[in-house]
Order: structure tokens, then C-alpha cells, then sequence
């Protein structure tokens, strides 16, 4: 495998997150900025915990599309409309929700969570991007 994860001493204990990634594949895999959208066009979840879940299910099938897993990912970065520290607990029962179905490491790759004004749809109050490298 040619992502190791781990955190050093004295980073930021008990974070869901390692803080670091180190690659050494040949190929890079960028993920552009994925949403809640539903593969079957319904409407996306209205909660911020069902759009984490649907966000990170496209993620992997943007991953699985390039023969990659999130094994492989280097670093994840999500923008949260409205954000305000209080939200932390629905975002992760999003992640905790769907993390074994599509095999998410715990703790996750090297993470940001960025707060926003707004995305590009009113109802979308989650986006994620996602890079990976791979050896195959």
C-alpha cells in the first residue's frame, strides 16, 4: 500500500483524523468537490448528517472509479455552510454512519473542515474533495 498514516507525539491527541500521510505510489487521484447528489436524482438528505453520509459515498465511487479506496487517500477537505463548532457531533454521526460501508479508516486520512457562507446549491450544506495516490 503506498499510503502510511499516522501522528506524531505532542500533535493534537484524539483527533478523528491522522495528522499525517505520507505517499509513495505513482499515481495521483484528485476527487473534485463532491455533494450529496443521490445516483438515482432523488433529493438530496436535508440533515447535516445524511448529506456527510451521501457526500462521502460519491467520494468512493470517484475513488472506486479510479481503481483507488480510502485506503489510499491522502487528504480529505470538506466545507460546511453555517459552521459553527456545536455542529461537530451531527458531522461525525454522518462520517460514523457510513464509515464501514465504504471503508473508511479510523481515524480518517489527514482531514480539514472548512466553514462557508454558502456552496453553489442552497440545499447543499456539505462538499468534499479528496486526493489519493495509488500504485497501480
Amino acid at each position: 500500500m503506498p499510503v502510511t498514516l499516522f501522528s506524531p507525539a505532542d500533535m493534537l491527541p484524539n483527533a478523528p483524523y491522522h495528522h499525517v500521510a505520507l505517499a509513495t505510489g505513482t499515481r495521483q487521484v484528485h476527487i473534485a468537490g463532491q455533494v450529496a447528489h443521490m445516483p438515482d436524482g432523488s433529493s438530496i438528505p436535508a440533515d447535516l448528517a445524511g448529506q456527510v453520509s451521501q457526500t462521502l459515498r460519491n467520494v468512493a465511487r470517484g475513488l472506486a472509479g479510479a481503481d483507488a479506496s480510502f485506503r489510499d487517500v491522502v487528504r480529505l477537505t470538506f466545507y460546511v455552510t453555517d459552521w459553527h463548532p456545536d455542529k461537530i457531533q451531527e458531522f461525525m454521526t454522518g462520517v460514523q454512519g457510513v464509515a464501514q460501508e465504504i471503508g473508511l479508516p479510523d481515524p480518517m486520512p489527514p482531514a480539514s473542515l472548512i466553514g462557508v457562507a454558502a456552496l453553489y446549491e442552497p440545499t447543499v450544506l456539505v462538499e468534499m474533495e479528496a486526493t489519493a495516490v495509488v500504485d497501480r
